[in-house]
């Protein structure tokens, strides 16, 4: 009776364990950018929603640093356990692998895809002392000015200096690129004239755009943006130009699939809740969603496709 009496207490022990769900204490969502970066704002955003789907706090960490890789590393290397998830933006996932030489970590092997969170757009923009009106006139203002126009970026590497090498080279144009420490700065600038042209995140420049400090010409992805209707997309004036911004979430590898498949499912129904929409709405951009599978080939196809622009631009990292 008493070996009876232990073996009860211990599948009882077993079966509390057991039924212990996930997640039954706060889960930490690194951000590989700075407090007030595009992605920290989708981060917030989401963790907002995220925490009522999944009944727990969901504790936002920026670490900024390591052209995106040191929080992406941090994930990487965290238990598997789905505590620790990050924010993955199109620059950490598929840009900064090809320009950093020694990466910390592979991406395939040592990260979960998650699920895509946001979809975007860059926004072209130019100065509102530049006498052009539309992405046509701008290529052939160009074209007239070989090499006198002046295309402003974030930073070297970044998605607004990628999606500018691929309108120089599918519009045949000479346009100079001059990097800076941020947006905000570029945006300084380009308002004042010092610098031409920009591509940038709508969740960066859409405020400036709305106020008309800087010209709105185009948007980047397939289709018009829902927070700029008005605006044609870059690729009806060149055909097949493509530049779309996104971000989603990851984790590390081996993620029980029970986990997984839980964290994919609160995020689904996060950014399809009305809190979700009407903030990015504001924004312009808009809410992915999908499965891990369909983020993961997302990541893959948009590797293959910077990789090619980096490596025939030349861009490095110094």
């Amino acid at each position: 009776m008493r070996i009876l009496g232990l073996a009860l207490v211990v599948l009882a022990c077993l079966t509390g364990a057991a039924s212990a769900e996930y997640p039954d204490r706060p889960i930490r969502l690194i951000v590989p950018q700075a407090a007030g970066s595009a992605t920290d704002t989708a981060a917030r955003i989401l963790a907002s929603e995220l925490q009522r789907e999944l009944n727990q706090t969901v504790v936002v960490d920026d670490r900024p640093g390591g052209a995106l890789t040191l929080g992406l590393d941090l994930v990487a290397k965290s238990a598997p356990d789905g505590y620790t998830i990050g924010m993955g933006p199109i620059g950490g996932l598929a840009i900064t692998r090809h320009m950093v030489a020694k990466m910390p970590f592979d991406i395939e092997r040592d990260l979960q895809p998650i699920c895509l969170v946001t979809r975007g757009h860059l926004l072209l923009a130019v100065s509102p002392k530049l006498p052009v009106n539309s992405v046509q006139e701008l290529i052939d203002y160009a074209k007239k000015n070989p090499g006198k126009l002046t295309n402003a970026s974030s930073s070297n590497g970044s998605p607004g200096h990628l999606g500018g090498e691929l309108f120089k080279y599918m519009t045949g144009t000479q346009i100079v690129h001059v990097p800076y420490r941020g947006g905000a700065s570029a945006i300084n600038d380009l308002i004042a004239g010092h610098v031409d042209i920009m591509f940038e995140s709508l969740q960066s420049i859409a405020p400036h755009a709305r106020a008309g400090s800087v010209h709105a010409l185009g948007v980047s992805g397939a289709t018009r943006s829902p927070g700029f209707p008005e605006l044609p997309t870059i690729g009806e004036t060149v055909p097949g130009y493509l530049a779309p911004t996104w971000t989603g979430v990851v984790g590390p590898a081996g993620l029980p699939r029970p986990i997984l498949d839980k964290l994919n499912a609160a995020i689904n129904k996060a950014i399809l809740s009305e809190g979700f929409k009407d903030k990015f709405a504001k924004i312009g951009d808009e809410g992915g969603g999908g499965s891990p599978e369909d983020f993961a080939a997302l990541i893959r196809s948009d590797s293959a496709k910077w990789g090619e622009v980096i490596q025939r631009a030349g861009i490095k990292l110094e």
